[in-house]
């Protein structure tokens, strides 16, 4: 794969905005375009994506916005001046969001989501407390309580209310008022105004020693309406993004090799196309580039999928976030930072997250009307019955009575327990549910997509039991291969464990990156590795899997070589699991970054007839949008980094619990 083009360097923008200085950042992508992003942590819903995304869209000079749910993130492009970065910045803070210049920082720490779910359940505790008091002092008074002892229970049950309802009414509150700020409403507009006259009528009517107080529906309705704010809580924390855990594989730092031969650790935005940086054994590469010296195996799982490590040499073209593993090598630096292929894999994976933000739940469909039905129906009825008895204080009583009644309890109950309940019974049976929307996502679906490595198969190479192989043979191999990292080894090392066999004993150990492993095993020289390595030139007991990759040749001094072969076993459930799905009368196809053989290999083992071989990341995710414009609701079933934007792009997804960490992040299920 050829190099990114280097783009130009960031430029700074500096100017005021309405809160104050802001320092930010503009990137020129292209002569006289540029490009801010903006870490936005108050954005919570869809409606807020078109509110900003319309507002940046409105201004001139914008050419694009886009705005990631998931990561709080806010991206803008624009033509003309580095300058208008405060400007842009400003028109988001005028909606009510809080907003300041993404950092590296913000990516690989994440959003604050454990001090909000802290600060949630601390609000419910705090409100039901109060409203257990307050109901018992209350149904003194239901019971006929009078006189001074009615008016003590108002004041106990007011000293109670009153502090907790300004305490756990503040995540209501701040929306609100951010709301309002903006000139806008949302479901918390109504709920605060309800709880907030609810309080203040309740205190009015205990000083002129009125009869009736609602001290327990404010606090009763808060603490009903916190319990749904955090079960919704806890469903949206586990659809976090898989972006967060893509950005940890990416290169803060580097080992530079200076002009005198010595090495500086610098940041990785420091580098320059041209640099060279070393790569030591089991590091991550902090850039893609060439490799100008050094003889390795690189782990290219997080673009292909594939457990096999691939020989790197001089020459070979390397990507950021694949993982060295034998041997130090030097790579000349030819993209970093935002012009990687893991910074682009990043990029389609926010652009992905961002459409599938914008799927709108019955929920939302509702909240949408929800807020001007009830703030003009209970000004309605303020107004009719003020008009008909020329009472403000009855006809107040009534409008607070219409906002109680009309607060949204069951619509802010209802969606979470519905999910919270839904995802109960699914996890008895074995699946965890990250995305309680994707609930309804997934009885849409009529095409379904399979990864091929680590989903319809089991991942890692299995060695098969030719008879040809003896107890000697796999015992001198497990000695060579205990000493290495190679997933083969690992393969010969676990199959030897599983039977008993007892690894002989090794001296002289050697290992050659690419090659193989040598050792002296009972005064004799053996070697394990490629044919090559073992001198073997022919054709030797050909395996059916057409992939010199799931090979290793034994070659014992004085004796004939042997082959080792290894396969990637089926899951034992999935010829079950796809005859139900063809059942259903859902399209099936393999999408797989594997080499043609083993994909076609595989369609003929489990009878799909659609398949696609050596697709890559974002190919994988193209592939599903195109799809999509076809009208298909897809699942995509997947495991690997690879296949992360795609588990993002598609209308649900699942990865099974064996997968990488990015993959289960970006999957639903």
């Amino acid at each position: 794969m050829p190099p990114h083009a280097p783009a130009p360097d960031p430029v700074p923008a500096r100017s005021t905005a309405d809160d104050g200085e802001f320092h930010l950042w503009a990137e020129e992508t292209a002569p006289g375009k540029f490009r801010l992003e903006l870490a936005v942590p108050d954005i919570h819903c869809p409606a807020c994506i078109s509110r900003i995304e319309n507002a940046l869209d409105a201004h001139k000079d914008v050419s694009t916005s886009r705005v990631n749910m998931s990561t709080k993130r806010v991206a803008v492009e624009w033509l003309g001046d580095s300058s208008l970065a405060n400007d842009l910045a400003g028109i988001v803070q005028k909606l009510g969001f809080k907003a300041h210049p993404f950092s590296g920082e913000d990516a690989h720490n994440g959003q604050p989501e454990n001090h909000k779910a802290k600060e949630l359940l601390t609000c419910l505790a705090v409100a039901g407390f109060a409203a257990a008091n307050v109901m018992l002092l209350s149904v003194s008074n239901w019971s006929g309580a009078a006189d001074t002892t009615r008016e003590l229970f108002h004041w106990i049950s007011a000293a109670i209310a009153l502090p907790a309802i300004v305490f756990s009414g503040r995540p209501f509150f701040r929306s609100a008022w951010s709301a309002l700020s903006a000139k806008r409403l949302n479901m918390d507009v109504p709920i605060s105004i309800a709880v907030l006259l609810a309080g203040g009528m309740s205190l009015y009517e205990t000083m002129i020693h009125g009869e009736q107080v609602f001290f327990d529906a404010a606090v009763m309705l808060l603490f009903f309406l916190l319990i749904g704010r955090y079960l919704d809580h806890v469903m949206r924390s586990r659809a976090r993004n898989a972006v967060t855990q893509l950005t940890r594989l990416s290169g803060r730092s580097a080992l530079r090799l200076e002009s005198d031969g010595t090495l500086a650790r610098v940041p990785t935005s420091s580098l320059e196309n041209g640099c060279l940086v070393r790569v030591a054994a089991g590091k991550r590469l902090p850039v893609d580039g060439m490799v100008t010296s050094g003889l390795s195996t690189l782990d290219r799982a997080m673009l292909t999928g594939e457990s096999a490590p691939e020989t790197i040499r001089p020459g070979a073209f390397v990507h950021e976030g694949t993982l060295n593993l034998s041997a130090p090598i030097d790579v000349q630096v030819e993209a970093c930072g935002s012009r990687t292929l893991l910074s682009d894999i990043i990029h389609t994976m926010e652009e992905a997250e961002k459409h599938k933000a914008r799927y709108v739940r019955l929920a939302d469909i509702a909240a949408k009307f929800y807020a001007p039905i009830v703030h003009l129906t209970a000004l309605a009825s303020f107004l009719v019955w003020l008009w008909i008895t020329g009472d403000w204080h009855h006809a107040l009583f009534i409008a607070i009575s219409v906002l109680i009644i009309t607060c949204p309890c069951a619509l802010g109950l209802a969606v979470p327990v519905v999910q919270v309940t839904a995802s109960g019974e699914l996890f008895r049976n074995g699946i965890v549910v990250k995305n309680g929307e994707a609930l309804e996502r997934l009885a849409e679906i009529d095409h379904v997509v399979f990864d091929k490595t680590g989903t319809l198969t089991l991942g890692a190479p299995q060695l098969v039991s030719p008879a040809l192989i003896d107890v000697d043979h796999v015992a001198i191999a497990a000695a060579l291969a205990s000493n290495s990292k190679h997933p083969l080894s690992k393969a010969i090392t676990a199959y030897a464990a599983a039977r008993g066999i007892a690894p002989e004993e090794i001296q002289e150990f050697d290992e050659q990156p690419g090659a193989g492993l040598s050792g002296i095993v009972k005064g004799r020289e053996v070697r394990l590795g490629s044919r090559s390595w073992c001198g073997v030139t022919d054709n030797l007991q050909a395996h059916s899997s057409a992939d010199a990759r799931l090979e290793l040749c034994l070659q014992i001094e004085g004796q004939s070589p042997v082959i080792f072969r290894f396969e990637d076993e089926l899951r034992p459930d999935v010829i079950e699991t796809l005859a139900k799905l063809q059942s259903r009368k859902l399209e099936i196809e393999i999408l797989s970054g594997d080499h043609l053989a083993a994909v076609d290999r595989m369609a003929e083992l489990t009878g799909i007839t659609q398949s696609r071989a050596a697709v890559d990341p974002a190919a994988k995710a193209a592939h599903l949008r195109q799809l999509s414009a076809l009208g298909h609701k897809l699942l995509m079933v997947g495991d690997g980094i690879n296949d992360a934007p795609a588990l993002a792009t598609a209308h649900a997804s699942i990865a099974p619990s064996s997968a990488a960490d990015a993959g289960r992040t970006a999957a639903d299920f």
